[in-house]
């Protein structure tokens, strides 16, 4: 049976307390295709307290026993693996193929990241006659967005259980599915009655419940960075740690040396991957002035071999984005960078020409842009690339720094001594140099507004645990 309509609390399905429902639409249409309650405060404070019995145990079980744990749930997520690809698809528009390889591969890979680094993880050692432990930091809110669904899931829950914590994940109300599936995954790997908990609801009622709920000692959170500030201020009271994956504006400067040919198309795609939807996106391509042109060449023709169209259509590259007020939003600052100056290279306003239902964006490409536009300031979370000429590379770098965001930065120089300079001067947390392949054993997270804290393999597995000095353990 669906479990779309309960919660998952206490190791069992249920109702919520007070019934209310909400449509999951189908972006490639517009059409609702299911529904999911929302939770209340009450469902919340079952929820946490449920994870709060279930610490008294959990939080003690040694590290052997939570590797096993997580070793059945990766069995049971792989065997559910076209079940989550097919919910993600649904949900937030992505291609069936992407939806697989990317979206739920992700998920794999955070799983198999965290069992491989727990396998050899040091809970504690001596320091002179005392003993420094780290121990779980107890119960969690986890509260997750809709865009890597999968991603943001695992890379949470699974350090979370490898630490030895007690949870109750929030996901996006907007691409559910793929957790109402995660949570059958759980619960079929054997994970103990109130150690993982699902509510699903909105970000005013279940989020605030749980961003100040006195029993929740952490709360971990991806979102915006409007959204972000929202739980920081809940948590506040209570003095619980929160940790926060929130929005970029990522820079990719092309240094002078590099072949644009390879260059130029390779930042498009990085760019327009997931339909743009990616926190750490590389949305400012930085180019020498004098040679904006060839770019311009290069990037026209990139954007235009993107093939938009249904998540569920065999050619499609670009599913469209995930609501109408992402499509809206996305609309108004394309608009704005024609009414600002920009000069448009490919896309604008409005959906390709053969759509005229679903939210789909023209992949979109501005040159000539400025640092004061909207378009070069505000996260657009869409396929839409600004690019702005440099006049020194110097330049570049500190215009590139010249944002409240600090998640990612991207370097592509044909002398990696020359990137590797480059890198050290980003105020960001991850660098990317000459478009690597993604690691999910690099730390994840971002410099000023883009966030605190790090995901992914030992990092987040910290960012879970707490820290304790037993002075006099040995004898003098």
């Amino acid at each position: 049976m669906s479990h779309n309509l309960q919660f998952y609390i206490d190791g069992a399905w249920v109702d919520p307390v007070v019934p209310k429902v909400i449509d999951v639409i189908d972006p490639s249409t517009e059409d609702a295709f299911a529904q999911i309650s929302l939770g209340s405060k009450a469902d919340v404070d079952k929820a946490v307290a449920a994870a709060k019995r279930a610490f008294a145990t959990f939080g003690f079980t040694k590290p052997a026993e939570r590797l096993e744990l997580l070793r059945s749930i990766l069995s049971v997520y792989n065997k559910r693996a076209d079940d989550l690809a097919y919910a993600v698809s649904r949900e937030m528009g992505a291609p069936l193929p992407f939806a697989l390889d990317s979206q739920v591969g992700i998920g794999r890979a955070h799983l198999e990241k965290i069992i491989e680094v727990l396998k050899d993880f040091q809970f504690q050692h001596a320091k002179g006659t005392s003993l420094v432990v780290k121990e779980p930091i107890g119960v969690v809110g986890l509260i997750t967005p809709w865009n890597w669904p999968l991603n943001q899931i695992t890379c949470k829950v699974g350090p979370a259980l490898a630490a030895g914590c007690t949870m109750v994940l929030k996901p996006s109300e907007i691409a559910p599915l793929d957790a109402v599936i995660f949570a059958e995954i759980l619960d079929e790997a054997g994970v103990p009655a109130g150690v993982f908990n699902l509510v699903n609801g909105d970000g005013p009622t279940v989020g605030e419940a749980l961003s100040s709920h006195p029993d929740i000692d952490m709360m971990s959170f991806t979102g915006s960075t409007r959204a972000g500030i929202l739980v920081a201020k809940a948590a506040a009271d209570t003095v619980k740690r929160v940790a926060q994956e929130l929005g970029g504006k990522s820079a990719n400067i092309l240094f002078p040396d590099v072949d644009f040919s390879v260059a130029v198309p390779k930042g498009v795609a990085n760019c327009f991957g997931n339909s743009g939807q990616s926190c750490n996106a590389p949305t400012r391509m930085f180019v020498p002035r004098e040679r904006q042109d060839e770019v311009i060449g290069y990037a026209r023709a990139a954007a235009d071999s993107f093939v938009v169209g249904p998540a569920d259509a065999p050619n499609t590259k670009l599913g469209p984005v995930v609501s109408q007020v992402q499509y809206d939003k996305i609309q108004g600052l394309i608009e704005s960078g024609i009414a600002e100056g920009a000069t448009l290279v490919a896309g604008g306003p409005g959906r390709p020409a053969d759509l005229n239902r679903g939210y789909y964006i023209r992949p979109t490409v501005f040159a000539n842009v400025t640092p004061d536009m909207r378009i070069a300031k505000e996260e657009i979370f869409g396929p839409v690339l600004s690019i702005l000429p440099y006049d020194s590379v110097e330049e570049a770098i500190e215009e590139a720094n010249n944002t409240v965001y600090g998640l990612a930065a991207y370097i592509q120089s044909a002398d990696l001594q020359t990137a590797r300079d480059a890198a050290t001067k980003m105020r960001a947390g991850a660098v990317h140099i000459n478009y690597p392949a993604w690691d999910s054993s690099i730390p994840f997270g971002g410099y000023k507004q883009s966030g605190n804290g790090r995901e992914y393999a030992e990092y987040g597995l910290e960012d879970f645990l707490e820290m304790k000095g037993i002075l006099g353990y040995e004898a003098a």
